[in-house]
């Protein structure tokens, strides 16, 4: 017994200290290549973040040379840290620092592209001057320092650890959050850390967050409620369980009532309650072959094969042919196959016009929809399999972290 107890402790730490090797060869790799102008300036960036918050000793890895970004990284970090901290001088309140930045009203974006293109180390002096402007002004503003609090530090422990675990490329995640700490410290503290993953979620950063640190991803489960399936919406070829959580296709259509809110195309079926306010959150047990999640305004049609877009009322991440997955927005936005889930949990907060998916194993993001909701949405949910069944999981069931500080077991 006591040699299966010092195993499940030895086997961990072989994997971690596997992890840490590979990273430090990683470390030597990048470190014998000349460092680009906006790398260095990234590193120095670090450094004086690591003297402006307290207890910010993350960034040591970046500005001592072990976390070395890729130089496009760096150069599109800088000019959108140094628009943001340009619409910080115009706004009035630490709250709207993280509203969400619609693509389409950033001037800087098509600037950035061209930039990056052509290699742009030439045209990154007026950005860095207005970042290096903002640091100095807040070291004279806080001499001592500014106190992130707990809520960000455990964070700060878990991106940490994930990195040098290999779970994150680089530490970009951890000098956001520092610089949103800085902006907003007028703010709760514990408010900082779920309102930067809400605007790198909604800006589509999937490379920043790729994994959901433990203090945010138990706030998002706290909103977990208990989800069933309406057969009046039901497929007549699908086959529903006796508790509405479970269903799949059977192998003949059903003689059913007629409803203009029922299926009779698409293999899919509503959630029994919709929500016009709050926060919700469920998970789905998907499978390995198609299937759709999301939600669909109240409005939306349900006959017919009409596609279920956002054109036509849907908000939806589906599975296609067992590799491909797609946000099915107008047009569709294809996923990395390293994305694709077999359990996904469903975030939704109507008030923020926010809906997300995630890999609720791998604690990742995937997707994240925006917009403003005025209407009723009610989770759908489609599938083809014959086999296995597709399973709303019991909110209880949710799967929170446990851990206080450093997460031991992501």
């Amino acid at each position: 017994m006591m040699k299966d107890c010092l195993q499940f402790l030895i086997e961990p730490a072989k994997k971690l200290k596997f992890r840490l090797k590979e990273t430090r060869k990683r470390v030597k790799h990048v470190k014998k290549e000349p460092l680009t102008e906006s790398q260095l300036f990234i590193m120095e960036l670090a450094r004086e973040l690591n003297r402006i918050c307290q207890r910010s000793d993350i960034l040591a890895y970046i500005w001592t040379g072990e976390d070395v970004w890729p130089p496009h990284a760096c150069r599109e970090f800088i000019v959108e840290t140094a628009n943001i901290l340009e619409m910080k001088e115009n706004t009035e309140t630490p709250m709207q620092v993280y509203a969400d930045l619609h693509p389409e009203k950033r001037d800087w974006k098509s600037q950035l592209l061209s930039m990056l293109e052509q290699g742009g180390e030439c045209d990154m002096g007026p950005y860095k001057r207005i970042i290096m402007d903002w640091t100095r002004g807040q070291r004279n503003r806080h001499p001592h320092g500014i106190w992130p609090g707990e809520a960000v530090l455990m964070m700060l422990d878990d991106v940490e650890l994930q990195w040098k675990r290999g779970h994150l490329s680089h530490l970009q995640s951890a000098v956001e959050l520092l610089i949103g700490v800085v902006l907003g410290e007028h703010l709760d503290k514990e408010l900082i850390p779920r309102l930067w993953l809400g605007q790198k979620q909604k800006t589509q950063k999937i490379d920043c967050t790729g994994y959901i640190p433990h203090i945010v991803w138990n706030w998002v489960c706290d909103a977990a409620v208990e989800v069933t399936l309406d057969p009046e919406t039901a497929n007549p070829a699908l086959v529903l369980s006796e508790d509405c959580k479970r269903m799949q296709c059977g192998l003949e259509r059903r003689e059913v009532p007629h409803s203009l809110r029922r299926f009779d195309g698409w293999w899919c079926c509503l959630g029994s309650e919709g929500f016009s306010s709050g926060r919700r959150y469920w998970e789905v047990e998907v499978g390995d072959r198609d299937w759709r999640l999301g939600v669909a305004k109240e409005s939306a049609l349900c006959k017919g094969y009409r596609p279920l877009n956002t054109q036509s009322g849907y908000l939806t991440l589906r599975l296609e042919r067992g590799s491909e997955l797609k946000a099915l927005t107008t047009p569709p936005t294809p996923l990395p196959q390293s994305l694709i889930p077999r359990r996904v949990g469903v975030y939704l907060d109507y008030e923020e016009g926010q809906l997300s998916f995630y890999d609720t194993q791998k604690r990742a993001h995937i997707y994240t929809y925006s917009e403003r909701f005025t209407e009723k949405l009610y989770p759908v949910f489609g599938t083809v399999e014959m086999v296995r069944e597709m399973v709303i999981r019991p909110a209880d069931l949710r799967e929170r972290c446990l851990c206080k500080g450093q997460c031991l077991f992501c």
